[in-house]
């Protein structure tokens, strides 16, 4: 290239929950001025070119009369964002010598810059701050109002700045590292809706505590008014809350989903996370996607915790039917122009609805061909992985009149973190009996209860898939009640409870 000044800087990118460390160069030499970034495509160099370029103006800090030339490395890997904006302007200062090249050996910078020179915040800090903790790098500068999320990762020092003179008087020595914000301790319960408010329901509740103890998927088919979006949103009250690991890693995919609010606290959410989008949301913002590289939708944002889609019957049946590998594989995977990404998400699945156009009742006038039609929105292969689905009745007069409330989330919390401990014991630390293995599940049934759930495959009322589904469920069953094997009467209770499954899923 000829003579001139070179200056160096460290960012990351994030693709998916990968980071990826970039390397950022810049070159000042002679030439018309202008400044140039290559390594990066599209509207994001565009545009990175006028932020960094009037930012370093509006500090004074602009190379005069100079041409700069800006790589970002390796160029093959996407960078979305405005993410290396302070990166790049540190890297012009460090070429023209305004902060010590080796200040930045052991640094890596990540922010918008703002027209002003101040420093914004930008998605996805938590998997690269853990990227970089992992990549030798000592100390990260980062916006404010990133800095309670960055400061979750250990290994690092996180210093927040407020715009590019202060980021420059830090890495000169000029200045010391603000100290960051004290940690405000997440409440376990969040303030979910207690379990008491649901009057009646005595079949649909008890479903509700299989499906906590064992992770197992819940349908709730009924009339309108039964309860039965009551009782999907206590779900969340009697799951056990999230390990330190799943809290992290909900963390992460909440940051990579610019759904981590700026200026939060620095303490860790261990409530199980609550989803539940509208009927008429597109299978992107379900299962994920975007331009370039997909960000996370709402099945992963409910990862370790309930996706609940109300009205089930109004959904689009292509929609619905993309949830079907990541019931079975957990994960989700996205392909998209630039990246193909994969996203965690092992949630819990809570449906709702009707069980006809009108909403059913007594006073229902829809035809078997009606019925059937709405109802056919719910395939038989999805169906198939519904693991409950419990009948909820209309209400009567007693159940709204009783002076008597539910028994409290409090109370069931309680059985289910018992049952969830025995699962771990016998499966492993963090396994449910949803997840669990048919060949090992037999192991423990008597051969009674074997015999009676094959023969309701060889009658039809359960495919191959369903016959371990229901052993897993009586599993949980059995755990509930402290029992080592499953028994007959755990298999009867399993299968009993998929009843609106079969009434669902069978033509007229």
């Amino acid at each position: 290239m000829g003579g001139g000044l070179h200056g160096r800087a460290r960012s990351v990118a994030v693709v998916g929950l990968q980071a990826v460390t970039v390397t950022i160069e810049a070159h000042v030499g002679g030439g018309l001025p202008c400044v140039t970034v290559i390594g990066s495509s599209g509207p994001t160099a565009r545009e990175a070119v006028h932020r960094v370029r009037t930012a370093l103006s509006a500090a004074g800090l602009l190379p005069g009369g100079r041409k700069v030339l800006l790589s970002l490395a390796p160029a093959e890997v996407p960078k979305a964002g405005a993410r290396f904006d302070l990166g790049m302007a540190m890297a012009v200062l460090a070429a023209v010598g305004t902060v010590p090249a080796d200040a930045l050996d052991d640094t890596a910078l990540l922010g918008e810059l703002a027209l002003d020179a101040a420093v914004r915040p930008v998605p996805g800090v938590l998997p690269a701050v853990g990227g970089l903790a992992g990549a030798g790098v000592r100390r990260v500068l980062i916006a404010d109002g990133n800095a309670a999320e960055a400061a979750l990762v250990d290994g690092v020092e996180i210093v927040p700045v407020a715009d590019l003179a202060e980021a420059v008087a830090v890495v000169r020595g000029e200045q010391p590292a603000r100290a960051l914000p004290a940690a405000e301790p997440v409440a376990a319960g969040g303030g979910a809706p207690d379990l008491a408010d649901v009057r009646g329901q005595a079949e649909a509740r008890r479903a509700l505590e299989i499906a906590a103890a064992g992770g197992h998927h819940l349908l709730l088919v009924g009339p309108p008014g039964c309860g039965k979006s009551m009782l999907a949103r206590r779900l969340p009250a009697i799951l056990p809350p999230l390990t330190h690991a799943q809290a992290m890693e909900l963390a992460t995919i909440r940051s990579v989903a610019g759904r981590f609010a700026a200026g939060q606290s620095a303490a860790l959410d261990r409530v199980p996370p609550f989803q539940a989008p509208h009927h008429g949301v597109s299978a992107p913002a379900l299962l994920g996607g975007g331009s370039g590289v997909a960000k996370p939708g709402s099945a992963s944002l409910a990862h370790r915790g309930v996706l609940f889609l109300d009205e089930l019957f109004e959904w689009s049946r292509s929609v619905l039917e993309g949830l079907r590998e990541p019931m079975e594989e957990g994960v989700i995977r996205v392909a998209r122009s630039k990246a193909t990404v994969t996203y965690p998400a092992r949630f819990q699945l809570v449906c709702a609805a009707n069980p006809c156009p009108c909403g059913g009742g007594d006073a229902c006038g829809c035809s078997d061909d009606v019925i059937w039609g709405y109802q056919a929105k719910l395939s038989g292969p999805l169906a198939d992985r519904l693991d409950l689905a419990p009948t909820v009745a209309p209400l009567t007069a007693d159940d709204l009149l009783t002076a008597e409330p539910g028994e409290c989330s409090t109370a069931v919390a309680a059985r289910v973190t018992g049952a969830r401990a025995a699962a771990a014991e016998r499966w492993g630390e963090g396994a449910v009996n949803a997840e669990a293995s048919a060949q090992r599940l037999r192991a423990v049934t008597r051969p009674e209860a074997l015999r009676f759930l094959a023969g309701a495959v060889e009658r039809g009322e359960l495919t191959g898939r369903g016959y371990d589904r229901v052993l897993r469920v009586a599993r949980t069953c059995a755990d509930l009640e402290g029992a080592e094997v499953v028994g007959r009467s755990h298999a009867l209770e399993a299968h009993a409870h998929r009843l609106a499954l079969r009434t669902a899923s069978s033509p007229p």
